[in-house]
């Protein structure tokens, strides 16, 4: 399920004519994918908060210059990402260990077999200690793909590069989180 919606004109145009009651509706939609990119680029819980709420505000600030037709989402991210970036730059904070954050990675029944259950959780622990080894941006592109599940085309029009930059990076993003699981399992 993809976190942007090409339908959110009417909600925009009430928006740009200063309805700040439209644009909660845009920021209770999309908080959650945000705060999740946002975390998969600083990996700190609460600067991903601090960060994807800066981004709200200056998209607020800035929503008459949105377009209408195009994604809010991808415009959004934008944003989002370059105040992650420039963070990241700025006050040089190393990631912090993604398995801090176990609700990514959650999935599964409660009605599993036990067995399955412990193998599915070791499982989720090894990859979570992989990504946490991953550098901000593989772990974004993987994310943005096995996580969020966006397309190769939306993955482009976020991180505003060409379609064959997405799938280099994600294929030596996967290298490198293969890596890691085989060197952790040897």
């Amino acid at each position: 399920m993809n976190a942007w919606s090409r339908n959110d004109d009417d909600i925009i145009e009430r928006v740009q004519q200063g309805d700040k009651e439209a644009f909660s509706v845009l920021v209770r939609q999309y908080m959650k994918p945000a705060y999740f990119s946002a975390l998969a680029i600083v990996g700190s819980h609460d600067d991903a908060l601090d960060l994807s709420q800066q981004a709200f505000i200056r998209a607020w600030k800035a929503i008459g210059s949105f377009e209408l037709g195009r994604a809010f989402y991808t415009w959004y991210y934008r944003i989002l990402r370059n105040l992650c970036l420039n963070f990241v730059r700025d006050r040089s904070v190393r990631a912090q260990p993604f398995s801090r954050y176990p609700e990514v990675l959650e999935h599964g029944s409660s009605e599993d077999n036990p067995l399955e259950a412990t193998e599915r959780a070791m499982l989720r622990e090894r990859v979570r200690l992989a990504m946490g080894k991953l550098r901000s941006e593989e772990r974004e592109i993987i994310l943005l793909r096995e996580f969020d599940g966006y397309s190769y085309d939306e993955i482009a029009s976020l991180l505003e590069c060409p379609v064959g930059t997405v799938m280099s990076r994600l294929y030596y993003a996967r290298k490198h989180l293969k890596t890691l699981l085989e060197d952790e399992h040897d």
